[in-house]
């Protein structure tokens, strides 16, 4: 089986692969099953449109997450309340068509499952029919285990998403979950709920890394950190914080790779003096 890896390899096929499965076809939920049982740790990032998508498909990143998170990113909300089950199809279907390797899961935003199990499952069916998603991803543990299972049964993968739930943001706010012995008794009883009902894998978001250890340790599914600390088998980031393109103050958790926001406004600059200094076009920038 071929191998995650952060280099370049060239598997006995010919076919290249990065960061697990071949460059001949999609990665899978049993590809992130299979890494978790060799102890091989893998990266996931957001995407909301093919450039960006295909930028990350060429990078090897395995697994993008097609999230609501889109909504202050991208659509201006200040939230991710807001963002409806429409906007994600958009976003999702985009997503899908500019890539070619990884594994594309899409958000089901708030109120899109919430009613219980049916109403789930027209939502996600949405996801995976009109956008092409490979699996789906939902807020909440034990509270969502009926919705997680009627998808799983009915042939839906998903990714479940407990700790800090954005979507709850209302209720519970922007806050580290998990401290203390009953919010860590809670978390662990929801982080088993959903795999028992069939989740693929399970996000923790801002959870207490030792917390977040503990749960990647009994559960036999993949864990995806984000503020959860480096025992998870995964981390996922927000492209726009880890690319330095979001303004303002970014979470604690997010090392930035890039600064994007200074890289565009320099060029934006550029190009607005020489439109006003008559040094744009030029003779090679025009036809007759």
């Amino acid at each position: 089986m071929t191998q995650f890896s952060a280099a370049q390899t060239k598997p006995s096929d010919g076919s290249k692969a990065l960061y697990g499965g071949k460059g001949t076809r999609r990665i899978t939920v049993r590809d992130l099953a299979a890494a978790k049982e060799r102890g091989e740790k893998w990266p996931m990032l957001t995407a909301y449109d093919a450039m960006t998508a295909s930028v990350f498909d060429e990078a090897g990143i395995p697994v993008m997450l097609v999230g609501d998170s889109a909504g202050n990113c991208h659509l201006g909300y200040e939230t991710t309340v807001p963002v409806t089950l429409d906007e994600m199809t958009v976003l999702s279907a985009a997503v899908v068509r500019g890539t070619r390797r990884a594994l594309i899961v899409g958000d089901l935003p708030f109120g899109s499952y919430q009613e219980g199990p049916v109403q789930a499952l027209r939502s996600a069916t949405r996801l995976v029919k009109e956008a092409g998603v490979g699996a789906v991803k939902l807020e909440g543990g034990e509270r969502s285990h009926r919705q997680i299972e009627l998808l799983v049964e009915s042939g839906i993968p998903v990714m479940a998403h407990i700790g800090l739930t954005p979507q709850s943001v209302n209720a519970m706010g922007y806050r580290v979950q998990g401290r203390g012995e009953e919010a860590a008794a809670q978390l662990l009883r929801d982080a088993k709920a959903v795999q028992d009902a069939g989740a693929f894998a399970v996000v923790l978001e801002l959870v207490p890394a030792e917390l977040a250890a503990e749960v990647t340790r009994v559960l036999h599914i993949p864990t995806v950190g984000i503020g959860a600390g480096a025992a998870t088998d995964a981390q996922v980031l927000v492209w726009t914080d880890m690319m330095g393109l979001t303004g303002g103050r970014v979470p604690k958790f997010v090392k930035q790779y890039a600064d994007l926001r200074k890289v565009m406004g320099d060029a934006a600059k550029a190009f607005a003096e020489d439109v006003v200094g008559g040094t744009f076009p030029l003779e090679e920038h025009s036809v007759h």
